[in-house]
């Protein structure tokens, strides 16, 4: 399928990348020739240099023949307007990157409508929500959600003294009995969809699937539950710290903001006036400590520096607070990251990477199921994919045990009726089902996929 790309910055190369690895014919456009030079010198793409509003140059990267065109350049408005020239050209779908806060949900809506956009992102808006997610339930190190927020899957790293270190898992279900599945394992540079013989070691990072009641009251028998978040401090006045703060301030948490630039410090006071807003260098490890870092519940660090990200949560990691986030686009660093014991990394570009891969391979999916998530997992090992069931699909009304599946994946939850269950060897999959399955990156595009 062939994926127009216009703009090829962070986000850009990333999605790059993620459809590259998809086998997608891309096309990338951009204005900067060294950028355009070291895209094709990485990547087997074809490359146009030029503005990605001007008609020529949209019409040399292809874009009437192109399924889909996502915008991804610095200018919301640049996005909208290649978008919708890409409309007129022939493109059958497209996805700008609007990140303005002042492009609320009415406007957005109208501004897709009259333009024709399939989708419009926002990465910061998208960090927040996750890093938010995190903070309402701090015993994970990431939460993926389904169904409208009907089933979750949350990460969860085995400390040394883990009741869980040396246990198969099925002495586990028996243990600690409930309705949850640990469906992926993380052990070192390994991934492992487990089996029930599977025993878990300290140290293993391990994706459990469940209703948020269930995972609540596993984490509290497994001693894992932390005290709720209440105060954060949050590093850095980005975009991302704005709509994080927005939403922790509404749900009445304490929040403490601390950016160098004076004029973000007014606009942030301004539009948040419940927030403590102080102008600083937030590297300054005296200015944290005489801010109250060792009082906080949390602290966020969303600088535009992935080093200083790290470096300042390591710091506040040292000082014992209870929950650490820290915002990190680059690969190499994230995987520093967690190798200094970060465990908490957020990728905005990571996040717009699944979204717009999950709508390429929808665009590819048969007349069996619509795939309605799609979670890149454990450092990009597995997936884990969210279908809804249609009529004919050939998964429908077998029992599970008689399901012949391919070898490493996984059916992780059913939801049906707006209820969910992790599904036995004696349930089966019905029409108008939701199914839930982890498996190896970029093998499923469609439920029946997972049938051998």
């Amino acid at each position: 399928m062939r994926v127009v790309i216009v703009g090829v910055g962070k986000i850009g190369q990333y999605m790059v990348h993620s459809l590259v690895a998809e086998d997608h014919d891309v096309v990338v456009v951009d204005n900067d020739v060294k950028v355009v030079e070291e895209i094709t010198n990485q990547y087997d793409v074809m490359a146009v240099c030029g503005n990605g509003v001007d008609w020529e140059t949209l019409e040399e990267a292809g874009v009437a023949q192109a399924e889909l065109v996502a915008a991804v350049t610095d200018s919301d408005e640049k996005n909208m307007l290649s978008c919708f020239m890409a409309r007129k050209l022939g493109a059958k779908h497209t996805i700008a990157r609007i990140r303005n806060p002042e492009y609320n949900d009415n406007s957005l809506g109208f501004i897709k409508e009259q333009l024709g956009l399939s989708m419009a992102i926002n990465p910061e808006q998208l960090a927040a929500e996750e890093i938010y997610n995190l903070l309402k339930l701090p015993s994970a190190v990431k939460v993926e959600y389904f169904s409208r927020r009907n089933f979750e899957m949350v990460e969860l790293k085995l400390p040394p003294d883990s009741p869980l270190d040396g246990m198969k898992l099925s002495d586990m279900r028996q243990e600690y009995k409930g309705q949850y599945l640990v469906c992926i394992v993380q052990r070192g540079d390994k991934g492992y969809i487990p089996d029930g013989s599977f025993v878990l070691k300290a140290g293993d990072r391990i994706g459990i699937s469940a209703t948020r009641s269930e995972i609540i009251r596993l984490f509290k028998v497994l001693g894992e539950r932390r005290k709720q978040v209440r105060s954060v401090m949050i590093l850095g006045g980005s975009r991302t710290a704005f709509y994080l703060a927005k939403m922790l301030l509404a749900a009445g948490n304490q929040v403490k903001i601390i950016e160098r630039d004076r004029e973000i410090c007014r606009e942030l006071c301004d539009a948040l006036p419940k927030a403590v807003v102080l102008q600083g260098d937030g590297a300054q490890q005296e200015l944290l400590m005489e801010e109250g870092l060792e009082q906080q519940d949390a602290f966020v660090a969303l600088t535009g520096i992935d080093e200083e990200n790290i470096l300042m949560s390591i710091f506040a990691v040292t000082h014992k607070v209870p929950k650490v986030i820290s915002k990190v686009n680059r690969d190499e660093m994230g995987r520093l990251a967690e190798k200094m014991q970060l465990d908490c990394i957020v990728s905005p570009r990571k996040l717009v990477a699944d979204i717009i891969v999950r709508y390429a391979r929808a665009l590819h999916n048969s007349e069996g199921s619509n795939i309605e998530v799609l979670y890149h997992l454990m450092d990009g090992y597995a997936e884990a994919l969210e279908f809804h069931v249609n009529e004919g699909s050939p998964v429908i009304g077998t029992l599970l045990r008689d399901l012949r599946t391919k070898p490493g994946t996984l059916i992780a939850g059913i939801i049906r009726d707006r209820k969910a269950m992790i599904p036995s060897g004696n349930d089966m999959i019905l029409a108008d089902d939701n199914v839930v399955i982890i498996g190896r990156s970029g093998r499923i595009a469609d439920v029946a996929d997972i049938l051998e």
